[in-house]
């Protein structure tokens, strides 16, 4: 290698080396740059001075219930004392799904500290309505021949549209249980149970509800509906057994209906607001949580149609004698009694004048009487002034009682219209027609006994085979006609069918002429 070549040689190394020195500064001044950059960030983030920007979180906030109403931590109407139901259909708390969507809502990474110093306590129980000694007591009767029932003394709670009466005992007892079917008879369909609970007071799983309205005076809960809307049931089924459960308290009484009927309660208002001086409720709407002294759940039925003196609660006993002085007073009824026709009571001219008026039931389908003129002309003859009646379903009730107190006999086929024996003057006549086929039994039961209750007299006429249209219906081999009882033994449906449902009356009125001669003898006794 020559001279010249050698220099360039070392000049290029020199050029290079130089190149690769200034790289180094570069990039040694670049990382010193970087770790500058990277320490003093880290620096930033870790100081106790630096302070992140954050939206502090804060709970929703829930109206109370209801517009303008101050409401308690448990998000409820406060309390307060009243004689008279309020709306039953107010609305006002918030659905707990609702409150639970709420909840679920809330981040994660809330903590308790963050948590606003007002949040909403767990519901507590109330027993300010018990009394310190009393400890409450429930009573349920479940073995009468009809309905069964329960008596609930202390603090008792009911929610209407739970169908639920709770006791909350003072002191430690133990959890109890009963379903109670409201309506008089027993395994009535259509009718809903009423759970009656008694607290298990050391229990914090399940807490009493908290009173929304505190009445002072007792409760009954009952149930329309079943058979009420036939004459003879809106009596047997509901005013009878209401008036025995409700009469002592003299209207301080709050009734709570369940299958609430509205014309029923129209019908039947006069007499209703006899016994209650406060509205019905209607139990299957009524979101309240009403606290009572004591609740009757359920009206006890002692006979069909009647009233046993002994079997009534309270101590005062009561009858079907004040069951119809009640209803006198209910719709103003004139007469407590009937025409008297003892010789000496009032001169012969005027004894002569005077003649007992006899009121004649003429149903306008099966078991109607088809010689009516014939039956009028007897009753005639035997001294009575007829008038013949047709009671519509549509007619007001202090109508129809004001036209029958004014007579001194009712007479009537087997049916509901013998229900208006109520009106009767005490000691007027009552004579029921008895429909072929051995129903004697079940007329006694429906009218005979609850009649003679009444302080009525009672004469019964049965109907022979001849005088009912059966007879040319079926002929005189027909086992309804030649053996009835084995049509008693086929069941009620057949007995419903025929005895009740497809024959006719047809009195002879020579053989009926001694009953109403019984009835006049009667009414001069009087």
């Amino acid at each position: 290698m020559g001279a010249g070549e050698g220099k360039q040689g070392k000049g290029l190394v020199r050029s290079w080396a130089q190149r690769y020195l200034n790289l180094g500064f570069v990039a040694g001044f670049l990382l010193v740059l970087l770790t500058y950059i990277v320490v003093t960030q880290q620096f930033a983030i870790t100081s106790p001075d630096a302070v992140p920007t954050m939206t502090p979180h804060r709970k929703q906030a829930i109206s109370a219930p209801g517009a303008g109403v101050t409401g308690t931590p448990e998000g409820r109407v406060e309390e307060k004392a009243e004689t008279k139901p309020v709306d039953a259909s107010s609305g006002d708390e918030t659905p707990k799904e609702e409150q639970q969507q709420q909840h679920d809502a809330e981040p994660e990474w809330k903590k308790p500290e963050d948590t606003v110093a007002t949040e909403e306590e767990p519901p507590k129980r109330d027993d300010t309505a018990a009394e310190p000694l009393d400890n409450g007591k429930v009573v349920c009767t479940t073995e009468g021949p009809f309905s069964d029932t329960c008596d609930v003394f202390g603090d008792v709670r009911t929610n209407g549209t739970a169908h639920t009466v709770t006791l909350v005992p003072a002191t430690e007892t133990e959890s109890r249980e009963w379903k109670i079917q409201p309506y008089v008879r027993r395994g009535m369909s259509g009718i809903s149970e009423v759970t009656v609970t008694q607290l298990d007071s050391t229990s914090a799983a399940s807490p009493a509800p908290a009173c929304t309205v505190t009445h002072r005076v007792p409760a009954i809960v009952f149930a329309l509906g079943g058979l009420t809307g036939n004459y003879f049931h809106d009596f047997s089924d509901a005013l009878v057994p209401l008036f025995v459960a409700s009469r002592r308290y003299g209207g301080e009484v709050q009734l709570l209906a369940s299958n609430i009927q509205p014309w029923w309660l129209g019908k039947y208002e006069a007499v209703v607001r006899r016994l209650s001086k406060y509205d019905v409720v209607d139990l299957d709407h009524d979101d309240q949580i009403r606290c009572f002294p004591s609740v009757t759940v359920g009206l006890r039925m002692h006979k069909e149609f009647d009233i046993v003196p002994e079997l009534v609660p309270g101590g005062a006993p009561l009858s079907m004698v004040d069951f119809t002085a009640f209803l006198r007073e209910t719709y103003t009824l004139p007469r407590a009694a009937p025409i008297s026709l003892m010789k000496g009571i009032s001169p012969p001219e005027d004894q002569e004048k005077r003649k007992p008026r006899l009121m004649l039931l003429h149903r306008g389908h099966y078991r109607k009487f088809v010689n009516v003129p014939e039956i009028v002309k007897a009753a005639e003859k035997a001294g009575f002034e007829v008038s013949i009646a047709d009671p519509r379903f549509d007619v007001r009730v202090e109508e129809l009682a004001r036209s029958v107190n004014s007579f001194d006999v009712l007479l009537g086929v087997h049916g509901a219209g013998l229900t208006n024996a109520v009106f009767m003057p005490t000691g007027a006549v009552v004579i029921q027609v008895v429909p072929y086929g051995n129903l004697e039994h079940m007329a006694k039961v429906d009218f005979g006994d609850p009649v003679a209750d009444m302080g009525l007299r009672y004469l019964e006429y049965s109907i022979t085979a001849e005088e009912s249209t059966l007879l040319e219906m079926l002929g005189p081999d027909h086992p309804v006609i030649k053996d009835p009882e084995s049509v008693h033994r086929s069941g009620w449906d057949k007995v419903a069918e025929y005895y009740l449902g497809k024959q006719d009356v047809r009195v002879d009125v020579e053989r009926f002429a001694p009953t109403l001669a019984l009835a006049i003898e009667h009414l001069r006794q009087k």
